[in-house]
């Protein structure tokens, strides 16, 4: 199994999921993070630091998520490593609590 981030993270992008990681398996797009499935060990430690609610065990995504889990194998072959914690986006906590939005993600790579 592994871990996988969701929607919620889509222009919030905090990185302290980053900062718990052992094994560097988060990916870093324009506007959110995804988790490379074959380098994740399953230990969990970044779902409780999520501020957002967005990582969820693979089994535990919700339905209306579970489009997540191909974005992610997808993206963690397309983006870069993020290796450690970064400052999140300026305007995140006004995109906190917003609701359905995939149509903000960025298919783009972090700079």
């Amino acid at each position: 199994m592994t871990y996988v981030v969701t929607e919620p993270c889509i222009r919030c992008r905090t990185t302290d999921c980053v900062a718990v990681c052992p094994v560097d398996c988060f990916r870093a797009g324009a506007n959110m993070l995804v988790i490379h499935p074959e380098e994740c060990i399953d230990c969990g430690a970044c779902e409780p630091e999520c501020p957002v609610s967005a990582i969820f065990e693979e089994s535990e995504v919700p339905t209306k998520w579970s489009e997540y889990k191909e974005l992610n194998a997808e993206y963690a072959e397309k983006w870069p490593l993020i290796p450690e914690q970064t400052d999140p986006p300026s305007d995140w906590e006004s995109w906190r609590n917003v609701e359905e939005k995939a149509d903000h993600f960025s298919s783009e790579p972090a700079s």
